[in-house]
């Protein structure tokens, strides 16, 4: 089941990244001749010759302007990305090609590999990926998909891709300088911070509790009608019985119950009740239908509502069981609960404290002109939502679940879903958890600007410096799929060891409303729990130095 989520963060990935090669790395690559265009100046360069390059290492004459002087590490890194082979089928890439998410970043390719004619290539890239990946022999190679592309000629254009380039080194350069920033505001907020009270607790360890856990099948009824919406759900209940604090964890795209197990497992220990819903139009499951061609696109819009409501229906059902079914009851408080999501479920932890999807921005946001100009991969998914604009009331945007105290949100997306508008109507503690090397949610578009729009006193911004959209992702989610060390991090193990200690810190002061927890949750307790190879930092205040939200927003979104 997790496979399917992990072939497809590949294949989206892979198609970003590996268009950026061969639109940067590689001076041209065609199906018969690759034409590069900068400005007036036009050189051409055969596919055959490349693949002599590749094969042999031998550089003809047409290759040797651009090969001759390059190092001989670049060299030898030419010819493997040209030959190697991605493991993907041709029914999974044609699904996700034709989703809205892949229909977009090849509009957004097609913008610098082009027809011979000029116009946009993106019709025969679609084309040339498919059949290069239906091609048993050869198999989904980039040498083998400029075989394939339906043309003799493709074109390069050296402007758009410089183009594309510099807003990529932006990103870059703006990221790592925020980061910077982050990390050096953590270490004076240390120092303001004073000592810790001794001896520190170890809240990374598990807690003196032992758990129950229980799948549950839930049915609401008034959804999708006439045969409603189904999805599951675990209960962890720690043992001995009391009445438990309650936390939700909200599973990212593509992932299931599973995917956070370490952290439900944790929280259990130390006496929260966790309940786990699997968002059934974005889950592992729903990834493998549309790899099999039995689901349409990632996720419809239609999630961006079902998401907060499974949170809220799975209280609901849980509250009116309690009162009859012995097993729980005045095993779970109401009263006190908080939610944590990751990704896709860091929105819909945000939604349920409080944020509004607000179309008017999101609409300015998602213009073709912006999303042409953006390497914030999440947009693709964010912008969606746009079709629930003329189906939906200001009054169903509203996903706000009073029962809900506080939330945490890992690596989330939302800065165009919601803008400042609808980060601003938060009224809960928040605290926004970023990857300082993720590339699906980067922290200057996606966490860095929201943070800043947050009005609440109570919010903590965490920074893993080292790690990805993936490192808080725990194990038992990738199966025996082994993802490359770049896009998991390193130690992912130290990632979520993190996650476990601040989760427990934040849930124990602004959920159970214990005090003495409130000590971990400030730059020295971050600056003593920090370990190489992931530094960990943590800041309270606004970010300052840092270029202002609304300026992030615009140039990164």
């Amino acid at each position: 089941m997790q496979r399917s989520r992990f072939r497809l963060s590949l294949l989206f990935s892979g198609l970003v990244l590996g268009g950026f090669v061969l639109t940067v790395s590689l001076p041209g690559l065609t199906a018969d001749k690759i034409t590069a265009s900068y400005s007036l100046f036009e050189r051409s360069i055969s596919v055959n010759a490349l693949e002599t390059y590749a094969r042999t290492g031998e550089i003809g004459r047409d290759l040797a302007p651009y090969i001759r002087f390059a190092p001989p590490e670049l060299r030898v890194n030419i010819r493997d990305a040209l030959l190697a082979r991605a493991d993907v089928d041709a029914v999974a890439i044609s699904q996700f090609l034709y989703t809205p998410q892949g229909e977009a970043l090849l509009q957004r390719l097609g913008q610098a590999i082009q027809l011979g004619s000029g116009r946009s290539g993106y019709l025969g890239l679609r084309s040339a990926l498919i059949l290069a990946a239906a091609d048993e022999a050869e198999g989904l190679t980039l040498l083998n998909v400029l075989r394939y592309f339906p043309t003799e000629t493709v074109r390069l254009d050296f402007n758009q891709t410089l183009r594309m380039a510099q807003e990529l080194q932006g990103l870059i350069r703006d990221n790592n300088q925020a980061v910077a920033t982050i990390e050096n505001q953590s270490l004076l907020e240390a120092q303001d911070n004073g000592e810790l009270i001794s001896p520190l607790k170890n809240l990374s360890e598990l807690g003196d509790s032992s758990w129950d856990v229980t799948s549950l099948n839930l049915r609401d009824g008034d959804r999708t009608p006439p045969w409603g919406y189904s999805f599951g759900i675990d209960l962890y209940l720690p043992r001995p019985a009391q009445s438990a604090p309650i936390v939700v964890i909200s599973h990212g795209l593509g992932s299931n119950r599973e995917s956070f197990q370490y952290l439900a497992e944790h929280l259990a220990s130390h006496g929260f009740a966790v309940i786990v819903p699997e968002h059934a139009g974005s889950s592992a499951r729903h990834m493998e239908a549309l790899l099999r061609g039995r689901a349409q696109e990632i996720a419809r819009p239609r999630e961006f509502i079902d998401r907060p409501l499974d949170v809220s229906f799975a209280l609901n059902s849980l509250e009116k069981q309690a009162i009859t079914d012995r097993q729980l009851r005045d095993r779970l408080n109401f009263d006190r609960v908080g939610v944590i999501g990751q990704s896709f479920g860091g929105y819909t932890a945000l939604s349920l404290g409080g944020a509004t999807i607000n179309f008017p921005e999101l609409e300015r946001r998602c213009g073709i002109t912006q999303q042409n100009r953006s390497w914030n991969v999440s947009l693709f998914l964010q912008c969606r939502a746009l079709e629930l604009a003329n189906s939906i009331s200001e009054s169903q945007l509203d996903f706000r679940d009073a029962r809900v105290q506080g939330v945490i949100a890992l690596n989330p997306i939302g800065s165009a879903l919601f803008g400042q508008e609808g980060y601003g109507k938060i009224d809960v503690p928040v605290m926004m958890v970023s990857g300082g090397a993720d590339t699906v949610a980067p922290p200057i578009a996606e966490q860095i600007p929201p943070f800043a729009w947050l009005e609440v006193p109570e919010r903590y911004f965490v920074l893993l410096k080292q790690a990805t959209h993936f490192s808080v992702i725990g194990s038992s989610a990738q199966d025996s799929v082994a993802l490359p060390p770049s896009i998991i991090g390193p130690n992912p193990d130290l990632a979520q060891s993190y996650v476990k200690a601040l989760s427990l810190a934040f849930l124990q002061t602004h959920i159970v409303g214990d005090d003495e927890f409130a000590q971990y949750l400030n730059a020295a307790y971050a600056q003593e729990m920090s370990r190489d190879p992931i530094s960990l930092f943590l800041v309270q205040g606004l970010i300052d130095g840092v270029p202002a939200p609304d300026s992030l927003a615009n140039r990164h979104l």
